[in-house]
């Protein structure tokens, strides 16, 4: 499956060849500042040439289910692009075939394979990253990238040490500890569907798009 594109995301093909490129996966259910704000320091402190913002079409560890459609994920994901010239939306990680969930170690591995110049860097909360040893295949997945990890409040980042990470490992994760963004994905949701247009945590075009397409209503 290609990296891109919808249409209108076509000038930034060429970003594509870029070689540090960071993964950026998650539900984006919305896309919201939060996303937007981290990917850009994320790309200003590691001086990433291109952010893939990657939907994911069903993630392992949240079994609910119940996220918004990924093609209504994947428009506003590349709404959210639009804020910085160094945002990719990418179908990456789009649902699969089978109906499987999506591993990131997949992905990564894709993603090798398609630019196998690249440095690659996966972008990852630290509410995420704490969870690694959940993740399918977390030794394989510290080979393919390196991680950048993204301080989240309650979650103190030298908790890392309880990961037992090797010295080679830890050499391969990097914090970024500048930017602090508490917006929490449900209370937003339920903002929504309350009929708050959210227009103080959504960019206007995301922010319009879920009111034009009646989502979480």
């Amino acid at each position: 499956m290609p990296l891109l594109v919808p249409p209108w995301s076509q000038p930034k093909v060429r970003l594509l060849a870029a070689m540090r490129v960071a993964l950026f996966g998650g539900t984006f259910d919305p896309p919201h500042l939060g996303h937007i704000g981290i990917a850009r320091a994320a790309a200003d402190a590691f001086r990433l040439d291109t952010v893939l913002f990657a939907p994911a079409g069903r993630q392992p560890l949240k079994a609910d289910g119940h996220a918004t459609p990924f093609d209504d994920r994947f428009a506003m994901a590349a709404l959210a692009c639009a804020a910085d010239p160094r945002f990719v939306a990418s179908v990456l990680d789009a649902p699969r075939p089978d109906g499987g969930p999506n591993y990131t170690v997949d992905t990564l591995e894709d993603l090798q394979r398609q630019m196998p110049g690249a440095t690659l860097f996966s972008l990852a909360g630290a509410d995420s990253f704490l969870s690694l040893p959940r993740w399918r295949d977390p030794a394989r997945l510290l080979e393919l990238a390196e991680w950048i990890v993204v301080s989240r409040p309650g979650y103190p980042l030298d908790d890392l040490s309880t990961l037992g990470l090797t010295s080679e490992q830890r050499a391969r994760v990097h914090l970024l500890e500048t930017i602090h963004y508490d917006i929490a994905a449900t209370d937003l949701r339920e903002r929504l569907h309350g009929g708050d247009p959210c227009t103080d945590l959504l960019p206007p075009p995301i922010a319009d798009y879920i009111q034009t397409h009646h989502l979480y209503r």
